[in-house]
């Protein structure tokens, strides 16, 4: 009885024993996600709606500015190069002088870059300076005082304007003599129609100024005598012109004289002394043009 009666004791299974359970089935994670996307684009159909927005209605439409067409009249400053066109040649000069004196870099750059001036342009200048002095002088009978003060500042701005310009064509900044002489000869011109005051306190511009331009005369002289012995000087006639300046202001030409004779004087010893002494046929110059220079001399009647 006790044995039909007593409680079987229980087994354990052993820890090392497989059990073979079926395992159970679990749903594709990709069914979930499928899920939630499909679950929050139906809830986003009324949240992302833009009537819904209250963002989206409260914002102020953007009109587009507007655009200047291209034929609409505005008001607008010159360009440079037709600003440049209304200027004259004196304002020109002006607004280039203070930029040059700003910014000396690019007054040395038009230095450098600005062509020679010519013979002719610079006379032009001078001439321009005369007609100044002209203008100046009083009308009528006036006393020499008047006279000297009314014209005084042109007369000195046109006596500088000589001494600034003469250095130019002078060597060794100008390597051709007849372009010096040229610039020398109708230099000279203009210092012949200074005014001749009747006292001689007032003459010292115009003798300051023949002194000047006869130093120059003999500069040129003497660099030209250098190439062939001073040939060009007698054949271009330059001896002669100085000659007709030394008389026409009354012998103040003494240092250009001096260097025409040492320089010519040996193909014509009357280079200086008139018209006559160029016709000379025994001149050393006139017989080398000739051919006859050197050539035997004959004796008696043959």
């Amino acid at each position: 009885m006790n044995v039909l009666l007593s409680p079987q004791p229980p087994v354990f299974p052993h820890q090392h024993e497989n059990h073979r359970l079926s395992p159970q089935r679990s749903l594709s994670p990709f069914h979930n996600m499928a899920t939630r996307k499909r679950k929050a684009d139906e809830d986003g159909d009324e949240t992302m709606s833009p009537r819904s927005s209250p963002t989206i209605s409260s914002r102020p439409l953007a009109r587009p500015s507007k655009k200047i067409r291209a034929n609409e009249v505005i008001g607008r400053p010159l360009a440079l190069p037709r600003l440049l066109e209304t200027l004259d040649t004196a304002q020109l000069r002006t607004v280039l002088e203070r930029i040059c004196e700003r910014h000396p870099d690019i007054g040395h750059e038009v230095e450098t870059g600005a062509p020679r001036p010519s013979v002719s342009s610079v006379v032009e200048v001078l001439q321009g300076y005369m007609e100044k002095l002209s203008n100046a002088v009083p009308y009528g009978e006036t006393s020499p005082e008047y006279t000297y003060y009314r014209v005084k500042e042109p007369l000195v701005a046109l006596i500088d304007a000589l001494s600034d310009f003469t250095p130019q064509f002078l060597p060794p900044n100008e390597t051709q003599p007849t372009k010096s002489l040229e610039f020398l000869n109708e230099a000279t011109n203009i210092i012949h129609k200074l005014p001749d005051w009747e006292p001689q306190t007032y003459r010292h511009h115009k003798e300051n100024a023949y002194e000047e331009i006869s130093k120059a005369w003999a500069l040129v002289i003497n660099e030209a005598a250098k190439r062939a012995g001073g040939i060009n000087l007698h054949s271009g006639g330059w001896d002669q012109i100085l000659s007709r300046h030394n008389e026409q202001s009354g012998g103040r030409l003494a240092y250009a004289i001096n260097a025409m004779t040492t320089s010519v004087g040996w193909l014509d010893p009357s280079a200086n002394s008139g018209p006559a002494g160029a016709s000379d046929p025994n001149s050393i110059l006139n017989q080398l043009m000739s051919g006859t220079y050197g050539a035997p001399v004959r004796v008696g009647p043959w």
